[in-house]
């Protein structure tokens, strides 16, 4: 297949995956709905890490009550030895733990999100997303099989926040573009052997 169809094959899904989330509405209304069942693919895995740096404990410790409510089992490395920890040194004890095998996943956070996603993905096997939508935080899963969300305490509001959480734990590599499923598995491979 030429480039260009296949890149155009890749707008088209694409395209179709958002049509058929917005017109469903589904994962905003998730995390105003106390009582909506979280899906399996959240629960597979019940083991998680999180670390803010100090802008952004607040949007981190509501996210962690939300994740505990589902019953998560959630590592927080936002402090060490008592002392809240900079994104530069709570990023890596974060992705080095996830190297280790502690989590399949991870949430950071910081003023916009950035810092946290620049250190994460200077790790071998971290895919780290910042986003600004609930549907970048789905799509960076099925597009990119991303395992590290970066959140800004800037930019969401709790609730939102809560809606990409579960849109990104939700969300299975490739779901919704099974028709492109070798070639972003591939691309996903090429993009790994970047890393220095």
């Amino acid at each position: 297949m030429k480039t260009s169809s296949t890149r155009r094959a890749f707008m088209t899904q694409v395209g179709k995956a958002g049509t058929v989330l917005a017109a469903a509405g589904a994962l905003t209304g998730h995390a105003d709905n106390p009582k909506t069942e979280v899906k399996q693919t959240m629960t597979e895995n019940k083991k998680i890490i999180v670390a803010a740096d100090p802008f952004a404990v607040p949007l981190k410790d509501q996210i962690v009550a939300f994740l505990k409510e589902r019953g998560y089992d959630v590592t927080d490395y936002s402090k060490t030895q008592g002392q809240d920890r900079p994104y530069f040194d709570s990023a890596v004890a974060v992705c080095e733990a996830m190297q280790a095998g502690a989590a399949p996943r991870a949430l950071l956070f910081c003023g916009t999100g950035m810092g946290m996603s620049i250190v994460a993905n200077r790790f071998r096997g971290v895919t780290a997303a910042v986003v600004e939508s609930v549907f970048a935080a789905k799509m960076c899963r099925a597009i990119n099989d991303a395992n590290v969300l970066c959140l800004g305490q800037m930019i969401w509001g709790t609730e939102m926040a809560k809606a990409a959480v579960e849109a990104f734990l939700n969300t299975k590599f490739t779901e919704g573009l099974e028709g492109l499923s070798g070639f972003l598995h591939d691309t996903c491979k090429k993009v790994e052997a970047i890393r220095p």
